[in-house]
């Protein structure tokens, strides 16, 4: 049977040299959910912008395991084969992450940030948090935190993962509305995988201009991004492609 591991990782920082400090994942799938969650230490210093989002000290990593000798790294090992699927919210973050410990992934990617960018194309945002008020499941919280034993803290891997459970719920029904005659899981494993129609300008010169628009009155723009922006992502660049017509 499929098991379905819903992560999170906390991090010393975002950039190339940080590492995981916090493993959070839960494992769906079986008799029972299973629960991990484990700080870890780092030779990385946690920066100070990271410790004001997870509120992770360094006297609450002090003689912690380092991350590839923690029981949930070596779980999560155990489970990493193409009959499983992995689920997390923006995941070439986390996936990165898991890849400087050695971890090379082999189970089915669902990314629901890609996912609900696809399906809730017409929402402010798409973060984490934002559905958690929008979509009313901080109300839900509790209840499901004290079933598994969780405490449930904004920014915290487990908190997180809690609140991705909820959220996937609602993601999936979405998924089964949008497409009623294919399965919803593997839906979400081929949404992940394809590019993502930007509408709306979110950043420049043209920044909340549709981008439809901006292709028609200002081509040469565009092209220049093409050219001249080398940190331009893959979505942006399929999106100005489609509206050019090249």
């Amino acid at each position: 049977m499929a098991k379905y591991i819903i992560l999170d990782t906390e991090t010393t920082g975002t950039d190339e040299l940080d590492r995981i400090i916090q493993l959070g994942y839960l494992v769906l799938g079986g008799k029972e959910i299973e629960v991990y969650n484990e700080f870890c230490s780092s030779d990385i210093e946690i920066k100070y912008p990271a410790m004001e989002v997870h509120g992770i000290t360094p006297e609450m990593i002090e003689g912690k395991p380092k991350c590839t000798d923690m029981a949930s790294y070596q779980k999560l090992l155990e489970l990493n084969t193409p009959d499983n699927y992995m689920i997390i919210h923006n995941a070439p973050f986390d996936i990165g992450m898991l890849q400087k410990e050695g971890f090379n992934l082999q189970m089915k990617l669902i990314d629901t940030l890609r996912v609900a960018k696809h399906i809730f194309e017409d929402e402010d945002a798409h973060r984490l948090q934002y559905f958690r008020y929008k979509m009313g499941l901080y109300k839900q919280e509790k209840q499901e935190a004290d079933a598994l034993g969780i405490e449930v803290k904004a920014h915290d891997a487990i908190g997180d993962v809690l609140v991705l459970k909820l959220f996937l719920t609602e993601l999936r029904k979405a998924v089964q509305a949008k497409f009623p005659n294919e399965n919803p899981v593997e839906k979400m494993v081929a949404l992940t995988k394809e590019p993502i129609l930007v509408k709306i300008f979110r950043f420049g010169k043209y920044r909340g201009r549709m981008l439809q628009e901006v292709a028609a009155e200002d081509p040469q723009y565009l092209r220049w991004m093409l050219k001249s922006m080398e940190n331009l992502d893959e979505d942006m660049r399929y999106s100005i492609n489609l509206y050019l017509g090249d």
